[in-house]
């Protein structure tokens, strides 16, 4: 029996999620500030993961996207603007790295933009579209929907912004929510989901297949519930 995720008008009725505030919402512009920002996620071992790229209106148009990818702690996000070069040392490191648990939505395309963009395999990928499906949702859930149905709150996202600029040099403050709460609901749904960590199902390395593997990463999943 195939399960239903909750409706628009159902999500309407719930209390509004509550994110990270601006205040939490990091992006490092320096060498110093990416190598920081790599070290806190490198420690969380478990991150909310995303990306947003500039948004094409003509048909045939390709996306030079991702132009922002965000990574969210239990406390705070980076996010990391492809223009600066000099974070994409550490910014691949991140993507590469298998130690380094990576969880959102849809992360399929993300890989595939991923590699097109910085010739990189992003590795350690957990799609939680994957995890709804294994419990008999055959609809990909998305975030908004997952956020109604397992933390029973309203995931308010904004057309708008959505399809505003990514690749512009300064990110509005509408912007850097967007973007930090997309990977930190994610996050936040896996906390709660409250699975065996053993059964992650993280993406088998190789990019152009459709398989999964799970792989036991107890020692590395460690949820801060102080926030």
């Amino acid at each position: 029996m195939n399960k239903i995720a909750p409706t628009k008008t159902e999500i309407a009725l719930l209390e509004q999620f509550v994110g990270l505030t601006l205040e939490d919402i990091h992006v490092p512009s320096s060498k110093e500030e990416f190598a920081s920002a790599a070290a806190e996620i490198k420690a969380a071992c478990v991150v909310g993961f995303d990306t947003e790229s500039r948004p094409t209106f003509v048909t045939g148009d390709v996306s030079e996207g991702p132009h922002v990818v965000q990574f969210a702690l239990h406390n705070k996000a980076y996010l990391f603007q492809l223009y600066r070069t000099d974070g994409h040392p550490f910014l691949m490191g991140l993507l590469q790295s298998e130690q380094v648990i990576k969880v959102g939505f849809g992360l399929r395309s993300d890989r595939r933009h991923i590699h097109a963009k910085l010739g990189v395999h992003f590795n350690a990928v957990v799609d939680l579209n994957t995890v709804f499906s294994r419990d008999g949702y055959h609809k990909e859930m998305g975030v908004r929907a997952a956020v109604g149905l397992v933390l029973k709150q309203r995931f308010a996202k904004s057309r708008h912004v959505t399809t505003s600029n990514w690749s512009q040099p300064q990110l509005t403050p509408q912007q850097m929510r967007y973007a930090a709460n997309d990977a930190y609901a994610a996050l936040k749904v896996l906390e709660a989901l409250n699975l065996r960590r053993e059964d992650l199902p993280v993406m088998a390395l190789d990019t152009h297949t459709a398989m999964h593997e799970s792989v036991d990463i107890s020692a590395k999943f460690q949820p801060d519930m102080a926030r």
